[in-house]
């Protein structure tokens, strides 16, 4: 396969002018982590193709589905994918190092429910992912950006939220974590009026962290700053609900 490390950021926002919503942070790549992908990418890695995935065939089963957008080093993707060995887990990162990590773990674990993508988030929801057909997603601790300048640059915003929506299955469920305040509450601002979403504890609530979601080291180092940290949960309407 090509490198890994070789990849171009897609840009995608409203209007003429597109702005970045990550930026390729590589780091150092280590000689493991490119093993990884030599050795584990086709057992775990899907390549993005622009087009409609057979999950099914890709994961040898039919199971409920929980997809993670950018996982980061994998420690919560990891801890799930053995906690929960009965849904099949679906991860996105565009971070090479991270997922050379992951790949690692996977392989160390003899993991069976779960698939990883290389690539953005919002070309694979988009292109990949059919609507309604998952059962949770997760997005624990995404990029702050929180120099007011480039707050646009967020990955919670209407737009995505509204493709989250159309993804989820009736009755699903949104799960987002941050330690930064102004961030929950653009999160807040965005996905309580969103329609399709219920916040499970009530308009711009929270609920304490969950047993499925490992405190993370993004979660320590946050806390240490003197950070909060806020778990937002979200049910999609149901079939026949009338959203009141």
């Amino acid at each position: 396969m090509s490198d890994p490390t070789d990849k171009k950021p897609f840009t995608a926002e409203p209007g003429q002018r597109k702005v970045r919503s990550f930026v390729l942070r590589q780091g150092r790549f280590t000689p493991a982590q490119q093993r990884a992908f030599d050795e584990q990418w086709p057992r775990f890695g899907l390549d993005y193709t622009g087009a409609p995935r057979d999950f099914d065939a890709a994961f040898g089963r039919h199971a409920p589905r929980v997809l993670e957008i950018g996982f980061g080093n994998g420690e919560a993707l990891r801890f799930a994918a053995a906690q929960d060995p009965s849904r099949d887990i679906i991860g996105i990162e565009v971070h090479a190092p991270g997922v050379g990590r992951l790949l690692n773990a996977l392989a160390a674990d003899d993991a069976r429910n779960v698939r990883l993508f290389h690539h953005d988030a919002v070309e694979v929801l988009t292109h990949e992912i059919a609507d309604a057909s998952l059962d949770e997603v997760r997005i624990y601790f995404p990029d702050p950006w929180h120099k007011k300048r480039h707050n646009k640059r967020r990955l919670v915003n209407p737009g995505f939220a509204a493709l989250l929506v159309s993804k989820l299955a009736p009755g699903g469920r949104l799960h987002l974590a941050t330690d930064w305040q102004d961030y929950a509450e653009q999160m807040w601002d965005v996905l309580d009026a969103t329609p399709g979403l219920v916040n499970r504890a009530g308009p711009r609530g929270t609920v304490p962290r969950p047993e499925w979601r490992p405190q993370t080291h993004f979660e320590t180092r946050g806390q240490k700053l003197g950070h909060g940290v806020w778990d937002l949960l979200y049910d999609t309407e149901r079939q026949g609900d009338s959203g009141a």
